[in-house]
């Protein structure tokens, strides 16, 4: 996989279908069932960790000045949350190693 590409849910239903031999239907529910507990963990105000993958958390951001680009009229940034990732070490150091 190359920087261009997005993998998508069927995509992983797929990979998790070859991989493993599971049929494709429940494949589809193992990813709609990680993606649902993630969800769930993350909207409770949980973070998510994945051994030696990395960890999932909520980020909350202040609310701010920012600008209308197309007016330039100031205007309030709403107070907003955000997830983060945090590739686990040895993920980094495999992302960022020299071809």
């Amino acid at each position: 996989m190359n920087g261009d590409k997005t993998m998508t849910r069927k995509e992983l239903a797929e990979a998790i279908h070859q991989k493993m031999g599971f049929p494709k239907r429940m494949a589809a529910q193992l990813v709609d069932a990680f993606f649902d507990s993630v969800k769930n963990s993350l909207l409770a105000g949980d973070s998510v960790k994945i051994v030696r993958f990395g960890t999932f958390n909520l980020r909350h951001k202040s609310p701010r000045m920012g600008r209308n680009p197309q007016t330039g009229e100031a205007m309030e940034i709403c107070r907003r949350s955000m997830v983060s990732f945090k590739a686990c070490k040895s993920l980094r150091e495999k992302l960022n190693r020299e071809p």
